[in-house]
C-alpha cells in the first residue's frame, strides 16, 4: 500500500560508530540536529549504536530517551547520563574544525553542550563491557526546556528503577574538571496593575509599567550571597530576565510583568528561595507567581563511589562549585549524589561560536575511562 502522502516519511536514523575517533562521532552526533522538541533523530541512531555494539548491554527505548544497562551482580551501579537535545540553531550547523591559538576545536551547535559529553559516553558504553560496577547509561530529551517537560521527570515518576545507582555522572561541560552539585533556579513573574487610559490623558489612568521601577532598583541593589559548602562557593543570584507590558503607543497600560530568575545556593529549598525573593520586594503594590523552579544538589563528593572517581581522574583535576542547573538535581533527589563532569567550557554553552577543545574531548574520554577499568 503506498504511504499517506499526508503523512512525512521517517528518514532512517544516520548510522553512528561508537568505535570512531573521538573527535569523528562528536562531528557525527554534532551534525543530527536535535533542537529541543526534534530528538527523535538523534535517539534513533544511538539507540541502533548501542543495539549493535554494545550486546553486554540491555537496551530501553522510552520516548525520545534511550537506556542501556549491565546487569552483571556487582556491588555498585554508576549512572552515566548526557541530554540528547540542544538550544536552537544559530547558523551553527553542520560542525567545522579550526586551529586557534594554537589549539584545535570542533565548532557548532551543541559540541559544548553537550554532544561532546554524549559523544564520550557513547564511545564508554559500547567500550567498558568489564567495568567493577554495573552500569546504567542514559541518552535523554528535553533538556534545554522547562524543568517539566525535561524526560527525567517522566522516568523518574514512572521508571525510577531506571535511575537508580550509587553514583551518578552528568555529562555536562566542565573543561574535563568536576563540577559538585548544582545551584538551584526558580523563575516567578512579578506583574503589577493599573489603569488603562490614553496616554494624552495620563492623569485618569495609572501606569502598571512605572509601578515597577521599585522592583528594578531593589533587583539593581541586592547583594547575593555566597554559600560555601563541602569547601565549594556557591554565588547566588538573582536578576531580571524580561520586561513585557503595554499594547500602543498611545495607551497607558494597565498591567506589566518582570520575570525574575534566582539561581540560588543547594543547601536553599525551593520553599525558602520563594520566601527570600518575596522578602527582597515586600511593601510593594505587585503580585508575584512562581511559574518554573528546580532544587538544587549537594556537592556528594563524599560519599565513596565519588572519592573513587575524583581517585581515578588524578590530583591534578579541577573541582569547583556547578553554578549553573543541571540534572544532578534529579538524582540527589532521589538520593543517589551526582557529579558533573564534560568536555567543554560551560561559559561556551548556548554561544553562536560554540565549540569544544579537541583536548577537552580527549581528556574526558581517558578520564573516564580510567575510572570504567580501575
Amino acid at each position: 500500500m503506498p504511504a499517506d502522502p499526508a503523512t512525512p516519511a521517517h528518514t532512517p536514523a544516520p548510522l553512528l560508530d561508537p568505535r570512531a575517533d573521538i573527535v569523528e562521532l562528536t562531528a557525527a552526533i554534532v551534525d543530527i540536529e536535535s533542537v529541543s522538541g526534534n530528538e527523535r533523530a538523534l535517539a534513533d541512531a544511538v539507540e541502533q549504536a548501542l543495539r549493535i555494539h554494545g550486546p553486554h548491554l540491555e537496551v530501553i527505548r522510552d520516548g525520545d530517551t534511550v537506556i542501556a544497562r549491565t546487569h552483571r551482580g556487582l556491588d555498585q551501579r554508576v549512572v552515566l547520563a548526557g541530554h540528547l537535545d540542544t538550544v536552537p540553531v544559530a547558523g551553527n550547523l553542520p560542525s567545522s574544525r579550526r586551529s586557534r591559538k594554537g589549539r584545535e576545536e570542533l565548532v557548532g551547535r551543541g559540541t559544548c553542550d553537550m554532544k561532546g559529553g554524549v559523544a564520550v559516553l557513547l564511545r564508554l558504553a559500547v567500550e567498558a563491557d568489564a567495568a567493577p560496577m554495573d552500569l546504567t547509561w542514559i541518552f535523554y530529551d528535553h533538556e534545554e526546556v522547562a524543568a517539566a517537560d525535561n524526560s527525567l521527570t517522566r522516568i523518574a515518576a514512572e521508571h525510577p528503577e531506571y535511575l537508580a545507582g550509587d553514583f551518578a555522572i552528568l555529562g555536562e561541560p566542565t573543561s574535563a574538571g568536576v563540577e559538585g552539585g548544582c545551584k538551584g533556579t526558580m523563575k516567578l513573574a512579578v506583574t503589577a496593575r493599573g489603569v488603562a487610559a490614553h496616554s494624552a490623558r495620563d492623569w485618569v489612568g495609572d501606569n502598571a509599567i512605572h509601578h515597577l521601577a521599585p522592583v528594578l532598583q531593589r533587583l539593581a541593589a541586592y547583594e547575593a550571597r555566597r554559600a560555601v559548602i563541602d569547601g565549594l562557593e556557591y554565588r547566588e543570584a538573582l536578576n531580571a530576565v524580561a520586561i513585557t507590558g503595554g499594547i500602543a503607543g498611545n495607551v497607558i497600560p494597565d498591567h506589566a510583568r518582570i520575570d525574575v530568575n534566582y539561581r540560588f545556593a543547594p543547601d536553599t529549598t525551593a520553599a525558602q528561595a520563594e520566601a527570600h525573593v518575596r522578602q527582597v520586594l515586600e511593601g510593594l503594590d505587585v503580585e508575584i507567581e512562581v511559574f518554573d523552579s528546580a532544587e538544587g544538589a549537594l556537592p556528594g563528593l563524599d560519599t565513596a563511589p565519588a572519592r573513587a572517581f575524583l581517585a581515578a581522574l588524578g590530583d591534578d583535576v579541577r573541582v569547583d562549585a556547578k553554578q549553573g542547573w543541571t540534572d544532578v538535581s534529579r538524582f540527589a533527589a532521589l538520593g543517589v549524589p551526582a557529579v558533573n563532569f564534560g568536555p567543554g567550557d560551560p561559559l561556551l554553552a548556548h554561544t553562536d561560536d560554540e565549540h569544544v577543545p579537541i583536548e577537552d574531548l580527549h581528556r574526558a574520554l581517558e578520564a573516564l575511562r580510567r575510572f570504567l577499568t580501575a
